[in-house]
C-alpha cells in the first residue's frame, strides 16, 4: 500500500496530473531547447563562415600580390601563406602561354586539391567565388574559393569547424540535461501539486468511508477555498439527509417491531390456549390450529429478530467484554440448546515457543451464542441438520465454522444469502424470517471479523466466521 501511494498509478487522476506536467514541461523545455540550439548553431556557424570568407579574401590578395612580385617560386609563395591551425590553402594556376595548369599545396600535405568539394572546385575555375562545408577525415570544414583573374588563379582554402562543433556538441549535451532536469522538476511539481488537490478528495473519501461503515455522524471541516467550501457543504448537507433518512428508517423498523411485539405475543398466546385444547376440535380445525402456530411461531421469530437487527444498526447493543474460554463456551452453547449431538472439533496450531494457541478470549459471549446458535438452527431448517462444528485457531482471530448436510449455496447466492430477507434456494420452502445470516453478519463484524459461506468437504454448506483474537489480560 505504501508502495501504492509512493508511486501513483498513471491511469489515476494523481498519475495523470504528473504525467500532465512532465510531458508539458518536456514539450516545451525541449521546443525551447530546438530554438535556442537553433539559433546558436545558426550564429556560430554565421561568424565563422564570415571570419573564413575575410580570411580566406585577405589570402587570396596576398596571393596576388606575392606572385605579382615573383611569379617563379610558386612553392615557396603557398608555403608563405598563413592559414587557419587545422586549415589548409591550395592555389590552381593557369599559364597564359600553356595549356598547363598547376595545383599548389601547403607542405606538410594533409589532403590536395581533390579532397576539396568538387562543385566547389568547379565553380571557382569558372571564375566564380563560392564556399562549402565538407567533411574530411570525419573532421567538419568548411572550403571558400576565391578566382583571382589578374593573375589567371584560383586560392582555395579550407577552415576547420572542429571548435564549433564541439561548442555545438557541449550546448546539446547541457540543452538535453536541462530538458530531463525540467522534466524530472515538473515530475515532483506535478506530484506535489496532486497531493495539495486531491487532499480535500482524500478527506471526503475518508468521510464517507466512516458513513459508509456506520459513523453517520461524521462531517467534513469548512475549508477556506471558495470552491472546496461549496463541495464541503454539499457533502455535509449529503450526509444529513442520509444520516435523517437512515435513523427515520431504523426509528420506523424498531417502532414497528416493539408495536407488533404486544399483538404477538397475545396471538402466541390465544394459540397455546387452542393447541392445548386440541381434543376437543374436528381434525380439520387442527390442521388450521398447526398452521396457524407455525405462522405465529415465524411471525415472532421475525418480530424478534428485527428487534434484534434495529439495536445493531442504532449501536445500541455494545460489547459486554468477557475472559471466555471459546472450546468450554461453545460446548455449553450447543448442549443448552439442544445441539449437543453435533460433533465438535478444535484445532488450535502451535506457537513459535512451541506452545498451543490459548482459547481464552476476551469476547462478548452473547454475540458468540448469538452466532453459533443462528448458524446451527439455519443448518438444522435448511441444510437437512449440522454435521459439525469446528473451532480452528491462528495468531490474529479464531475460525468458528458450522458444516451442514444439504445442497451447497451456489456461487451466485453465496454473499446474497446475507442481505436482509434474502432466501436461498434451499430455504425459499421453508420456515424462517430470513434474517438469521445477516444477524450472523451484524455480530461477527462487531467481533472484528467477517462472515461467509463455502463448500463444505462432505458436499454441504460450510459456514465460516472469523472471531478477532483479544488476547485476555
Amino acid at each position: 500500500m505504501n508502495e501504492a501511494r509512493r508511486f501513483p498509478n498513471l491511469f489515476g487522476l494523481r498519475g495523470r496530473m504528473v504525467l500532465f506536467f512532465s510531458l508539458g514541461a518536456f514539450a516545451a523545455a525541449l521546443a525551447l531547447s530546438v530554438v535556442t540550439y537553433s539559433s546558436t548553431r545558426s550564429y556560430l556557424l554565421s561568424q565563422r563562415s564570415e571570419v573564413a570568407k575575410r580570411q580566406a579574401f585577405n589570402n587570396a590578395q596576398l596571393v596576388r600580390t606575392l606572385y605579382a612580385e615573383n611569379p617563379a617560386d610558386v612553392d615557396q609563395l603557398i608555403a608563405n601563406i598563413r592559414s587557419e591551425r587545422g586549415g589548409y590553402a591550395v592555389l590552381h594556376l593557369d599559364a597564359n602561354d600553356t595549356e598547363s595548369e598547376y595545383f599548389y599545396a601547403q607542405e606538410p600535405l594533409r589532403f590536395t586539391q581533390s579532397n576539396l568539394p568538387q562543385d566547389l572546385v568547379n565553380k571557382t575555375l569558372q571564375g566564380g567565388t563560392g564556399r562549402q562545408r565538407f567533411t574530411f577525415n570525419s573532421s567538419p570544414y568548411e572550403a571558400i574559393g576565391v578566382s583571382i583573374p589578374s593573375i589567371h588563379a584560383q586560392y582555395f582554402e579550407a577552415f576547420p569547424l572542429g571548435d564549433v562543433a564541439t561548442t555545438l556538441g557541449t550546448i546539446q549535451t547541457t540543452l538535453l540535461i536541462g530538458v530531463i532536469l525540467i522534466t524530472v522538476a515538473a515530475a515532483f511539481l506535478g506530484l506535489s501539486t496532486s497531493r495539495n488537490v486531491l487532499r480535500p478528495l482524500l478527506r471526503v473519501t475518508g468521510a464517507a468511508n466512516d458513513i459508509a461503515t456506520g459513523g453517520l455522524d461524521t462531517r467534513l471541516e469548512i475549508e477556506k477555498d471558495a470552491d472546496l467550501e461549496r463541495l464541503v457543504i454539499s457533502f455535509n448537507e449529503m450526509a444529513d439527509a442520509v444520516q435523517q433518512r437512515i435513523e427515520r428508517e431504523q426509528r420506523f423498523a424498531s417502532d414497528v417491531s416493539h408495536e407488533l411485539r404486544s399483538p404477538v405475543t397475545a396471538l402466541g398466546a390465544a394459540v397455546d390456549v387452542l393447541v392445548s385444547k386440541r381434543d376437543e376440535f374436528s381434525d380439520r380445525n387442527n390442521e388450521a390450529i398447526d398452521i396457524l402456530a407455525s405462522q405465529v411461531k415465524r411471525f415472532d421469530r421475525t418480530v424478534v429478530d428485527l428487534l434484534e437487527l434495529s439495536r445493531l444498526d442504532a449501536g445500541a447493543s455494545e460489547n459486554n467484554l468477557d475472559n471466555v474460554h471459546l472450546i468450554d463456551l461453545i460446548n455449553r452453547i450447543m448442549s443448552r440448546h439442544g445441539f449437543g449431538q453435533v460433533v465438535f472439533t478444535q484445532s488450535l496450531p502451535l506457537m513459535k515457543d512451541s506452545t498451543e494457541i490459548d482459547d481464552a478470549v476476551l469476547v462478548d459471549r452473547r454475540r458468540i451464542e448469538r452466532i453459533l446458535l443462528n448458524l446451527l438452527e439455519n443448518a438444522r431448517d435448511h441444510g437437512g441438520g449440522a454435521t459439525r462444528v469446528s473451532l480452528d485457531g491462528q495468531v490474529d482471530y479464531f475460525v468458528l465454522s458450522v458444516e451442514d448436510a444439504g445442497q451447497g449455496i451456489a456461487l451466485s447466492e453465496r454473499s446474497r444469502i446475507f442481505e436482509r430477507f434474502a432466501r436461498g434456494t434451499a430455504a425459499r420452502l421453508s420456515t424462517g424470517s430470513g434474517l438469521g445470516l445477516a444477524i450472523v453478519q451484524e455480530h461477527a463484524r462487531a467481533l472484528g471479523g467477517t462472515a461467509h459461506v463455502e463448500d463444505s468437504p462432505t458436499g454441504g454448506a460450510k459456514f465460516v466466521v472469523t472471531i478477532k483474537r483479544t488476547v485476555t489480560s
